[in-house]
């Protein structure tokens, strides 16, 4: 099932007493929900991802624009009949129920001619237990079981009526490391069984690089971009996006462009012909350092951090926006730690540029010198 977003605003009325200005928590958002996809809906604390969710939903209703599930515009269809299953990040389970009695609650609701025999809900039951790998547990409370399994119960709670939609709002935030990691497996495994199309919100932008099949990055309500995961992280469209997607974070420089190349200080760095001359902020990815002797790009060495298969130099520069650079190189380099600086070269495919004023990406037309 598709699920087309038609300039979709949400704006709610000033916290503060007589003001009437009103706050903008979705705007204009215009997008195309491919049927059967994961979509992660990601940004910070605020920037409308759990507003636009519950829009999707039928929690909130839209200042204005159109929700289209297919071609059935349910805009103001209550949420009882979207068609949608809903996981919130709390599990929302009833503590005083079995596994079993909870999953079949959903089904013990339903009404007319969408009502069930009780064969016919133990069979769908049975069968979304077994989805979410809890056929064993079916007889224990939500407290005899670990924050995973109950997570799952929600989920199986949620596609038991087998929705149209599949909204999960920070399933993952309130699980430890570890269960966090396999749960969001399980999550991904799940909805490519099911192939139901799914709206997956977070903030942590690992999480949603890992299982969406496409991204959407907000910020203050706004989109600032839609892609599959790898192409937004390798072609990141301004400094928010760019800042937002990666562990460690991107690397950012005061640098000045000249003549064509890239100034990091009083360094020539990188060419970037096509770059028009003036002062910009230069991003390069921890991957994007090259170990050299003779390197264009030299820092003073903090210290080397040994992770097995990597490296971690840690260093610093006047023209850097923050106190450490992290850059990381393949443990077959010999770093030189009792040696005050370093020396790098860059790759131009992991050096972005962006203007100063509005953040927006400048591109230029990358020459392939740095592996010399």
């Amino acid at each position: 099932m598709k699920v087309v977003l038609q300039h979709l605003t949400k704006q709610f009325p000033s916290r503060s007493k007589g003001s009437r200005e009103v706050v903008t928590a979705v705007d204009d958002f215009d997008f195309e929900i491919p049927d059967g996809k994961l979509i992660g809906l990601l940004g910070p604390s605020g920037c409308g991802k759990s507003t636009t969710l519950n829009l999707i939903s039928g929690l909130l209703s839209p200042t204005s624009g159109r929700i289209l599930f297919g071609d059935d515009d349910v805009t103001d269809l209550p949420p009882e009949n979207r068609g949608v299953g809903l996981v919130f990040q709390n599990y929302a389970l009833y503590p005083h129920l079995t596994v079993r009695q909870n999953i079949l609650f959903p089904l013990q609701n339903l009404k007319g001619a969408a009502k069930l025999t009780k064969e016919e809900m133990e069979e769908k039951m049975l069968s979304a237990a077994r989805l979410v790998q809890l056929e064993d547990y079916l007889e224990r409370k939500p407290a005899q079981l670990s924050g995973g399994q109950q997570q799952r119960v929600a989920i199986a709670r949620a596609l038991v009526k087998v929705p149209r939609v599949l909204l999960l709002d920070e399933p993952l935030s309130n699980l430890d490391a570890r269960l966090r990691l396999q749960t969001r497996e399980e999550i991904r495994r799940i909805q490519r069984e099911t192939r139901v199309t799914t709206v997956f919100v977070t903030h942590d932008q690992d999480e949603a690089m890992s299982i969406s099949d496409m991204i959407v990055v907000m910020e203050a309500g706004v989109v600032q971009q839609i892609g599959a995961p790898q192409t937004v992280y390798d072609d990141p469209v301004n400094l928010f996006v760019a800042k937002f997607l990666g562990t460690p974070p991107i690397n950012v420089f005061d640098g000045e462009v000249k003549d064509g190349a890239l100034y990091i200080g009083d360094d020539s760095v990188l060419p970037v012909a096509g770059a028009p001359d003036g002062p910009v902020t230069a991003g390069v990815r921890p991957e994007g350092f090259i170990l050299k002797a003779d390197g264009p790009l030299r820092c003073s060495l903090n210290r080397v951090e040994v992770m097995g298969r990597d490296v971690s130099v840690v260093s610093s520069h006047p023209a850097a926006g923050s106190a450490a650079i992290r850059s990381i190189i393949g443990a077959e380099n010999q770093v030189d730690e009792h040696s005050d600086t370093v020396r790098f070269a860059l790759k131009p495919n992991k050096t972005f540029l962006f203007d100063k004023a509005t953040g927006g990406r400048i591109r230029f037309a990358a020459e392939e010198r740095t592996a010399d």
